[in-house]
């Protein structure tokens, strides 16, 4: 039976904590040099940032969204244009806070002919001040919160709160953490990319960087490697692998972000662990298939379809 048939009748809600951020992306044959300057083949602009992009996977998944954390100015045309794309996606986005005289991240995004992304991101120190709203109304009908590890100041504290009613907290780690940080052990899933958790360990070997973070959580620990898959430890801390759905890659903005949004939707399920991860490698590798950072995000039926063409694809 696919797993499809057991889901609850109600659709789970996924609380998405980030900062949104205004994508400006140019697709390039090669990077310039430094000092000089090269043509852009196609530009296009979208609305992004890690948990805005986990939250579009979301809904296009079969899940529902209630999206927080800081923005500009609600006067600012960023700010319009986001909320603009939250409706049409079918994000609640009733619990963003705008911050007078502040500015919407920005981001400057070049894509080259192999599909890989180069990104320099402007964000407004702060809006790192900001006050979410009272964890009893974001908590409110919450079956899984998904959070980004540079929100760390202003997420903690409803994180652990969740934690003490039973809600999954889902961690999306990109950014270098301290090994003292309290969002280590407040949440009950943590998804490190490479480059963050070789920063976060100060080892450079993706087993022994996760046994060390397992010292310090009990959460489920894994890390992502883009083309080569994930690795990710068990309970008795032993590693397991896998491989990466092959897919023709043409634009990896946002697959990271689809995987993360598809991963908590897939907790929030009460998917099994292999089966949720192979879920969510699925829409990340179909998400590459196509330009459009995470506004290419598949339907369910693609994942499911995918998932089924693709059965020997295991954990090993």
């Amino acid at each position: 039976m696919n797993f499809q048939d057991k889901l609850p009748a109600k659709p789970p809600r996924i609380l998405c904590i980030g900062m949104p951020v205004r994508d400006l992306i140019f697709r390039v044959n090669e990077l310039p040099a430094r000092g000089n300057k090269k043509r852009a083949t196609h530009y296009s602009e979208l609305s992004g940032g890690n948990a805005f992009n986990a939250g579009v996977a979301i809904t296009r998944l079969g899940g529902r969204v209630l999206m927080s954390g800081p923005m500009g100015d609600a006067r600012e045309k960023s700010s319009m244009y986001m909320f603009d794309d939250m409706k049409r996606e079918g994000i609640d986005g009733s619990a963003v806070i705008h911050m007078p005289g502040l500015v919407t991240p920005i981001s400057n995004i070049m894509i080259d002919q192999t599909g890989e992304r180069t990104i320099v991101t402007y964000r407004d120190p702060e809006l790192w001040k900001v006050k979410l709203p009272n964890p009893d109304e974001l908590l409110a009908d919450c079956d899984a919160i998904l959070t980004e590890s540079r929100c760390a100041e202003f997420v903690t504290d409803v994180c652990v709160e969740a934690r003490a009613r039973g809600i999954p907290v889902i961690l999306d780690a990109d950014y270098i953490m301290s090994l003292r940080e309290g969002l280590l052990v407040a949440s009950s899933h943590i998804v490190f990319s490479s480059e963050a958790l070789h920063a976060t360990a100060g080892l450079t070997d993706d087993t022994e960087a996760l046994r060390k973070i397992a010292e310090l959580t009990p959460a489920f620990l894994a890390v992502t490697n883009g083309a080569q898959g994930m690795l990710w430890l068990d309970k008795e801390h032993q590693p397991h692998h896998l491989p990466s759905f092959p897919v023709h890659t043409v634009d990896t903005l946002g697959a990271g972000d689809v995987f993360h949004g598809a991963f908590a939707l897939a907790v929030a399920e009460k998917q099994p662990l292999e089966r949720a991860m192979r879920f969510s490698s699925a829409a990340a590798a179909l998400k590459c298939t196509r330009f459009g950072g995470a506004f290419a995000s598949p339907q369910r039926t693609e994942v499911e379809a995918l998932l089924q063409e693709s059965p020997a694809l295991r954990l090993a």
